[in-house]
């Protein structure tokens, strides 16, 4: 188990101990510092937020790791297209090759500019699946948007994994928990998995609404965790219900037949209920797992005999090698994305 591998198990242990628990503690004193220093200055408008010309909606997450952002920014997305808008997706650009100083246009919603290893698996996988929407990269937000306006006619704008990025100005902030995960130890990184405190008297007061994703079959314990959530907070708190709908070739879209023998591979945040939604209705022989984000290369997957079977986010990176026996789960999201942005 590498050090990154044992960080995150202690994320989610319930009073985690030990040496490495203990050094960890000591290192979130000067994360919750910095972190504590910079929500004061905005707070208390000693600096202040720039605003752009465009609807600005942030989705982002108070912890670390994969709370399944991406299906929700698309799902909004979706919705501002149906209405006549024009839409952008911002992001940092967090796993691509390109320098994230400068904008870059990763699709302008008609014409694709950059392939997954350049752009990233998230923004890629955006530009691939959303039509007529825009999706642009850089770690300036501000920037981005300012260039999505002004060259684009970008009448709406989403900001992926946005909630810490005070820089810019947002209408709407959404902020998604997973339904199982929650807030893990309750510690700030790195001993834990939060950003910034959860405390009714903490960066939680700049929420506008609360998701909860419930990557499961049964909703149950996600329905009974909202409404904890909204009792706690006083804020509204909406279900978004991820489930699996089907596994398809990433090379030819055939469906692949429940019960057969698989390798599960995957580079997430979370990748535990991704298996759990395999193994409901395949033989997974072998779990692959490597860290968020990663680069894949021909070696990581020569020496695999049979069928892959990996996520929506890996595939946009493993399909330039052009393997026939690779396969994607395909998920279906389910929230009420109309009632989301009602203010």
């Amino acid at each position: 188990m590498n050090l990154k591998t044992k960080i995150t198990k202690l994320h989610y242990t319930t009073n985690p101990k030990g040496l490495l628990f203990v050094v960890l503690k000591f290192c979130s004193l000067f994360y919750s510092f910095g972190s504590g220093f910079k929500n004061f200055l905005y707070d208390k408008n000693i600096i202040h937020s720039k605003k752009v010309d465009a609807y600005v909606v942030s989705v982002g997450n108070l912890t670390t790791g994969g709370v399944g952002k991406t299906p929700v920014v698309a799902e909004i997305a979706k919705y501002f297209v149906d209405k006549g808008d024009k839409v952008a997706i911002v992001s940092r650009g967090y796993g691509g090759k390109l320098n994230n100083k400068e904008v870059h246009v990763i699709s302008d919603g008609i014409n694709l500019h950059y392939n997954a290893e350049m752009a990233g698996d998230e923004p890629y996988w955006l530009a691939v699946n959303l039509n007529m929407c825009a999706v642009l990269t850089c770690s300036s937000r501000y920037k981005a948007c300012k260039y999505a306006i002004k060259n684009l006619g970008i009448t709406k704008i989403i900001l992926d994994d946005g909630f810490q990025h005070r820089k810019l100005y947002r209408d709407l902030d959404i902020v998604l928990i997973d339904s199982e995960k929650q807030f893990g130890n309750n510690n700030l990184l790195p001993a834990g998995p939060l950003r910034e405190g959860v405390g009714v008297n903490t960066g939680v007061n700049r929420v506008s609404k609360f998701v909860v994703v419930s990557k499961n079959v049964d909703h149950k314990n996600a329905e009974e965790f909202a409404k904890e959530l909204e009792t706690t907070y006083q804020k509204p708190v909406l279900l978004c219900k991820t489930e699996p709908d089907y596994i398809y070739n990433i090379i030819n879209g055939e469906h692949l037949e429940k019960g057969t023998e698989i390798t599960a591979l995957s580079a997430i945040g979370q990748p535990e209920q991704f298996y759990k939604f395999l193994e409901k209705d395949f033989i997974i022989k072998e779990k692959i797992t490597f860290d968020d984000h990663h680069q894949y290369t021909v070696e990581d997957i020569k020496n695999i005999d049979g069928t892959i079977v990996t996520t929506e986010k890996d595939a946009v990176k493993l399909a330039r090698f052009g393997n026939a026996n690779i396969y994607a789960l395909k998920l279906k999201t389910s929230v009420d994305v109309q009632k989301l942005l009602k203010n």
